[in-house]
């Protein structure tokens, strides 16, 4: 925008997660100079100041479709887990399948890119997202999927940016969960006990500041149903550390280091795998990063970053015994011991021009992004056996080769970008995006557009389209299948002796060109900001996904004693989703949300066939196992009549998720995922009481969870002809949970 002339000005600044900045006086001489502005988060408000969170307002500036959560929502909403990543299950479009991973607009788990502070914090490997990081230390969770920034790329369901804290000149503190929760699932008992302490404040005023926030987690899990011990005890820690330096006022230093630690005994416990079918898992994460900020005389800004990030996990089975798939569910010991070590090196570069005027205003953006990933694995596997209705044993399993590799991948991208503001009702951002690996070496581009206008001067109306192309991370995990173990079986008879010679398993990368695979997005949206502060949302997504990588079996003319899988181009997804949103916030922290979302997620690579997996599948078309038709989600935080007390809740129903029938040899029957779980209904209340104690600030927090008692089983038999076919399992009904935090004395 450009300003008359010098003179005083009256400036009003928004941005999710911190308070506004309203009618700020600013001084413009005739000589322009850089103006600094001060914003402060939005956290949580315990005295009966009141002061206000900038209300839901239509951003014509903003192009991309971006969900926000901020630290008072991560704080105040109930959700399972209360983990930062988990909390993304409050936003619509995303839902949490029965292993507790979270899948974004039809997503998978590695189509997901997430971001701290800037720094890819993915699993190497994988693609997942296996840090956690104390809800404390997070101002602001921002999700973007279908039309996003070309800035962004290696995730096809979008990218998670996080978005943490940092210290001010004045010292502050807080200490919450300080106290172990309550649980009353299949009797009363620990539930999760997660003491968590945030310190920060000045190195130096005015110039340096730090943030220390850690983390310890004390949860466990009960099993309902299982044979046995049910339950067992899952500890995890998190630290992050931050700083900030202010060099000069216009040279910035950040740095960072967080370290995660894991110990979970007993992983994998259900009611069909009692504790002998279990692992005992262990993991342990180390990422750092620095990054420098120079804003330049003319107006433009300089980036430069380093990451680096070191993951450990350690997977030990119970015992060396044969693992036993049976009809009545497993038994003996899980047949994988693994060692896995994986690091990431990730350099930044990225530059802001100045803003440009001429038919409009253009903010130009560009960068680099170079990383150098390296995979070390050691998996010793024993060996399965598969049982029928009269516990004959049908066939035996074990493993070839020394599960001793490594490999390396280096990735290499940029991108250019425009943001440009036509005039104030209309706005376009446009860019290209150019990716390249060592393991596929293809130079692509991804070319993205999204245009958002406010009508006819209608400024609380707001409608946006984009089209984008995206791309998912080359798993190193999917490359390295050929360097692993290879499967043997050994089928027998009715009398109990081998019918035939054992039969070899191959994954292999013939090393023939592949292409890279790509996702086309296209997308709308409607908003609309009625009065009240409430605002309604209409988000349209249809993506389609090409070339993509998977393994499919190939007949093997010169050998038909094996059985052969290559990796090719033949992977296609389909996702279409429409949600509708309505959000509404209110006096001092208070809000809610409400959304209805009709989603489909399809593929022709519906199940990842690797050597660990025992089915058989000769149709692999269906839906994705965390296909719901609909969806509705909605939250609220609410204010009583009695002052300091407040009522939360929680309510989350949907289709149950899709499965399929098997037969006892592991094969699967008609098509892939072609039944469902009963409907998912979820109803969570919560109550909660805050006090002062002397200078001390408490809240006592107790509710139920699952409300009306619904079953919501997680497991199934699907072996048809046994027992208990078709029986559900997992359901841990209506249980009340009780959470006491100390604040500690630290304001905001």
């Amino acid at each position: 925008m450009r300003l008359p002339g010098p003179g005083i000005y009256l400036l009003n600044v928004t941005h999710p997660g911190f308070f506004p900045l309203k009618d700020q006086r600013v001084l413009v001489a005739a000589k322009p100079e850089a103006v600094q502005l001060v914003l402060n988060h939005a956290t949580e408000i315990f005295s009966s100041v009141e002061v206000h969170a900038d209300p839901a307002t239509t951003e014509p500036d903003i192009t991309q479709d971006q969900k926000t959560l901020t630290a008072v929502n991560l704080i105040n909403i109930p959700y399972t887990g209360r983990d930062t990543v988990m909390a993304l299950q409050l936003m619509p479009n995303v839902v949490k399948d029965s292993l507790g991973t979270l899948h974004l607009s039809g997503g998978s788990v590695n189509q997901v890119l997430y971001t701290l502070d800037g720094f890819n914090i993915t699993n190497p490997v994988t693609g997942t997202m296996d840090t956690r990081l104390n809800v404390d230390a997070v101002r602001s969770i921002d999700y973007s999927t279908g039309r996003y920034s070309p800035e962004y790329g290696k995730g096809s369901a979008g990218t998670v940016a996080i978005h943490t804290t940092m210290g001010t000149d004045q010292w502050q503190y807080n200490a919450t969960n300080f106290v172990p929760g309550v649980d009353t699932s299949l009797g009363v008992h620990i539930g999760t006990w997660s003491p968590r302490f945030e310190l920060s404040g000045p190195l130096v005023k005015k110039r340096a500041w730090f943030t220390e926030s850690a983390e310890a987690v004390y949860s466990q899990l009960v099993v309902p149903d299982v044979q046995g011990r049910n339950s067992v005890p899952t500890l995890r820690a998190d630290n992050l550390l931050r700083a900030q330096i202010n060099l000069t006022p216009k040279d910035l230093l950040f740095a960072s280091f967080l370290t995660n630690f894991s110990d979970s005994p007993g992983s994998g416990l259900g009611a069909l795998d009692p504790y002998s079918t279990t692992i005992n898992r262990r993991s342990r994460t180390w990422f750092t990063s620095l990054k420098y900020d120079k804003y330049l005389a003319n107006g433009s800004v300089l980036e430069l970053g380093y990451g680096e990030s070191r993951t450990f996990d350690r997977q030990i089975p119970q015992g060396s015994a044969y693992y036993q798939m049976t009809p009545y569910g497993r038994l003996g010991n899980y047949f994988l011991n693994s060692t896995e070590e994986s690091a990431r090196q990730q350099i930044l570069t990225n530059y802001s021009a100045r803003p440009l005027h001429f038919w409009g205003t253009h903010q130009l953006k560009a960068g680099t992004d170079v990383d150098r990933i390296e995979y070390h694995a050691i998996n010793r596997r024993t060996g399965y056996e598969q049982f029928d209705l009269s516990n004959r044993e049908l066939n035996l399993v074990t493993f070839g080769g020394n599960g001793i590799f490594s490999r390396p991948n280096t990735e290499a991208s940029s991108f250019l970008m425009d943001s440009w503001k036509i005039r104030p009702s209309l706005s376009m951002e446009s860019g290209i995006r150019q990716d390249w690996d060592e393991l596929l070496r293809n130079v692509v581009f991804s070319p993205r557009i999204s245009m958002t206008w406010s009508p006819f001067g209608w400024k609380n109306t707001r409608l946006a389209a984009g089209y984008a192309v995206t791309r998912d991370v080359t798993a190193l995990s999917q490359f390295a299948r050929p360097l692993d173990q290879y499967s043997i079986t050994v089928n027998y008879g009715p009398n109990g002796q081998p019918t035939g010679a054992p039969f070899p398993t191959y994954f292999r990368y013939s090393g023939e060109h592949l292409t890279t695979p790509l996702y086309r997005n296209w997308t709308a949206a409607l908003e609309q900001k009625l009065p009240h502060d409430l605002s309604l949302r209409v988000n349209y997504l249809s993506k389609r996904g090409y070339d993509g990588l998977t393994y499919v079996a190939v007949p093997d003319l010169t050998n038909a004693s094996m059985a052969v899988f290559d990796m090719v181009n033949f992977r296609r997804d389909i996702v279409d989703s429409v949600e509708i949103t309505a959000h509404q916030q209110f006096g001092k922290q208070y809000e809610w949300m409400a959304s209805y979302t009709r989603s489909r997620a399809l593929s022709n690579a519906v199940l990842d066939l690797s050597v660990d997996e025992p089915l058989w599948v000769q149709n692999n078309v269906g839906r994705m196992p965390w296909d719901a038709p609909n969806h509705f989600l909605a939250w609220g935080h609410f204010p009583t009549k009695w002052r300091n007390w407040s009522v939360a809740f929680l309510v989350d129903a949907r289709n149950g998720f899709p499965y399929s029938e098997t037969t006892v040899y592991g094969a699967i029957v008609g098509d892939v995922n072609a039944f469902r779980y009963p409907a998912y209904f979820d109803l969570d209340v919560y109550v909660e009481r805050r006090l002062e104690l002397g200078k001390r600030r408490v809240a006592l927090r107790g509710g139920f969870v699952n409300v009306t008692n619904h079953q919501n089983p997680t497991v199934v038999n699907s072996i048809v002809g046994a027992p208990d076919f078709l029986h559900y399992y997992g359901s841990l009904g209506r249980h009340v949970v009780f959470r006491l935090r100390w604040l500690g004395t630290g304001e905001y």
